[in-house]
């Protein structure tokens, strides 16, 4: 059965991959929309809300991985948070790319308006609402900035995760070594123990042999004073 951390890593990675996937529809809409620019702005501001719920369940993603109490879990977690973060700024460089890509449309669509001698209501509008747009690519320059600063954070934890990798790592072949010193210790102590045991052996045996020689010594002197003609 499932643990219920198990369970909030798998729902907060299928979050962030639904996400994900609605950024980059939202995405394809912004480079398919003929304006005016009151509709790209109202296309913008989903888009942000969405970013910041997606930064939002990374985040939730990375505390999770902190939380594991397997090594082989947490850094699986930690690679995959990072993936998600890499996915998160190519959706921010493509989201940028697409506004550049429907500006640019919609400046056309004047141009060719002015040419013509005719201004619509649309282009009237979107005149309008120009310092809007230009606040708004303000808006999507700070976002890009703050998703390199996560990078940058993140990078960071990953080299303290590699430095207590490493620590870790030297402190197991210390003890292994130690152990192989301990192995190498009782060994020997085995060997003078057999030793000992073989020595005390022999020393019974001759004891015995020396008793034995010694009342056989007396049963004959013995034999000769009380009985010299038998």
């Amino acid at each position: 059965m499932a643990s219920s951390s198990d369970v909030h890593v798998r729902v907060c990675a299928h979050e962030i991959i639904k996400y994900d996937l609605e950024i980059k529809a939202m995405i394809q809409d912004i480079r398919d929309c003929p304006g005016p620019e009151s509709v790209l702005m109202e296309l913008n501001s989903v888009v942000k809300q969405k970013f910041n719920n997606l930064r939002l369940r990374i985040q939730d993603l990375e505390q999770m991985a902190k939380e594991q109490d397997r090594e082989t879990d947490r850094m699986s977690i930690q690679a995959e948070t990072e993936s998600q973060r890499r996915q998160m700024l190519s959706n921010q460089t493509a989201w940028r790319k697409a506004n550049l890509a429907c500006k640019l449309s919609i400046d056309n669509t004047e141009r060719d308006e002015l040419l013509h001698g005719s201004e619509s209501p649309s282009a009237r509008q979107r005149k309008v609402t120009k310092e809007s747009l230009v606040e708004t690519s303000s808006n999507i320059t700070e976002s890009l900035m703050s998703i390199s600063r996560m990078m940058a954070q993140g990078v960071m934890q990953s080299e303290d995760t590699i430095g207590t990798l490493a620590t870790s790592s030297r402190t197991v072949q210390e003890t292994n070594e130690e152990f192989r010193s301990m192995t190498g210790t009782i060994h020997l102590g085995r060997k003078l123990i057999l030793k000992y045991n073989r020595r005390e052996l022999t020393d019974k045996l001759l004891i015995f042999l020396a008793l034995a020689l010694f009342f056989a010594t007396v049963l004959y002197i013995l034999k000769n004073r009380l009985f010299p003609f038998i």
